[in-house]
């Protein structure tokens, strides 16, 4: 009798329920995946068998067991767990978990507080963890998706460790599925190709691909098959969406991955990168913007017809938009990922940028200034100014252009690549001409 009843339950939580809820972990040992940090001898392994809890933060994208792992933190400790979630919870509920605290500590039990999405807090309900984590009324756990460093307060982040989870391997992914099918539904089975293409959809999330097993699964029984095919597969789920999360981490991760792969020269990584960016909607805008900026900071001077390509590029996409638009922006990818490379320019700028911002300020010289009046002419405003195109060759040789007293610096140091070999050359020879002609004036 009690079979048949328990059998009844399962069968509605089947019905009712997320599989992903259902299939949640009941011990550490089933964990799947995370084994830099579950592993004989790493640190969470070893803070468990330690058997003195501590505050932590796990870092990570969804579906990877940070909510599971929490939950499990307080059961290996024999804790009482509460759980906010700081989307919906604010100052008020902390100080109702935190008198719940207080009444589990007068029977002498310690309280793990959970928090996901606590970088939704803001300063102040952040500040108000602080007393009660620092005094040891509750063990705090946190759980973001987004980086902690900038996230989370400085005062709550060195209280706590940080633990870094990953996405689920194939392998993860995999014995996921196999553990759902054996336990839930033993009268289903999955193809070899069905189950290559549900683990591509799930990319690395486990909640995502046990959600996506139950739709399939229901679909199926709709259907009077027990076997989950590739084809299936694709005619049940939607195309896949791609990871992305504007502001967010994996925002600026792809942003610098299509970075470092243009100045690094790869211009199919680069299209790889540009095209994932697209298919996830960036605005296209945005993406222009930076392909132009890269333009000017890995290439500048070595080639300026990047700097034109890629302006043109934006150009093209503000006027015909997409698809079109999207090939323009496209080919300046491949351009500047081929073009010769130079960060002079970038470097020269920020060289000189920092020095002023350090430095006094400086007359500008009498021979440089302007002098539109007869006073500022007789004042000597512009008086031994030098005009390089009465000059031989339009260049004054030996003229000093920085404030009197100042060193004459060199921040502007050009490669041997493209045409800023050329300019360097020009810029030898202007130097030799200077060199004669001060001699002369000693």
């Amino acid at each position: 009798m009690s079979d048949l009843f328990d059998n009844l339950i399962e069968e509605a939580n089947l019905k009712f329920s997320p599989l992903a809820d259902l299939a949640r972990p009941k011990q550490l040992s089933d964990v799947v995946g995370q084994k830099h940090l579950l592993g004989e001898g790493k640190p969470l392994y070893e803070a468990f068998k330690g058997g003195v809890p501590h505050s932590m933060i796990f870092w990570g994208p969804p579906g990877v067991g940070k909510t599971t792992i929490a939950n499990l933190v307080a059961q290996a400790f024999d804790a009482e767990f509460i759980s906010l979630s700081a989307v919906f919870s604010g100052v008020k509920e902390i100080r109702e978990a935190i008198k719940e605290a207080e009444s589990y500590r007068l029977q002498d039990k310690r309280t793990i507080l959970f928090i996901d999405e606590i970088h939704r807090f803001n300063k102040g309900q952040q500040d108000a963890l602080l007393p009660f984590v620092e005094s040891g009324l509750v063990t705090f756990i946190g759980a973001t998706t987004e980086n902690p460093s900038f996230e989370i307060n400085q005062a709550l982040l060195s209280r706590a460790f940080v633990y870094v989870l990953e996405p689920l391997d194939d392998a993860a992914i995999s014995e996921l599925i196999d553990r759902a099918l054996e336990r839930y539904y033993p009268e289903f089975s999955i193809e070899e190709t069905g189950r290559e293409l549900l683990i591509q959809y799930a990319g690395g999330d486990g909640r995502r691909s046990l959600n996506l097993l139950q739709q399939l699964l229901t679909f199926a029984k709709s259907h009077d098959e027990v076997m989950v095919s590739r084809a299936l597969v694709e005619k049940t789920l939607t195309s896949q969406p791609k990871k992305f999360d504007k502001g967010g981490d994996y925002f600026y991760d792809q942003i610098s991955a299509l970075h470092k792969s243009i100045r690094g020269s790869d211009p199919d990584a680069a299209l790889y990168w540009f095209s994932l960016m697209m298919e996830s909607g960036v605005d296209p805008r945005y993406l222009g913007r930076r392909i132009l900026m890269i333009a000017w900071e890995d290439v500048g001077l070595a080639d300026p017809r990047g700097t034109q390509i890629a302006t043109d590029a934006l150009t093209t996409y503000e006027r015909l938009g997409s698809p079109e638009g999207d090939l323009a922006l496209a080919q300046a990818v491949i351009y500047l990922s081929c073009a010769a490379k130079s960060n002079a320019g970038y470097l020269a700028a920020k060289a000189a940028r920092h020095f002023v911002a350090g430095d006094q300020t400086r007359p500008v010289p009498f021979h440089l200034r302007n002098a539109p009046t007869k006073l500022m002419a007789e004042l000597g405003h512009g008086k031994h100014y030098r005009y390089a195109h009465d000059e031989p060759g339009a260049y004054a040789a030996g003229e000093y252009y920085f404030p009197e007293g100042m060193q004459e610096m060199k921040w502007y140091e050009p490669t041997n690549r493209g045409l800023e070999k050329q300019i360097g050359e020009k810029l030898k020879y202007l130097e030799s001409l200077d060199e004669e002609a001060r001699k002369g004036q000693r």
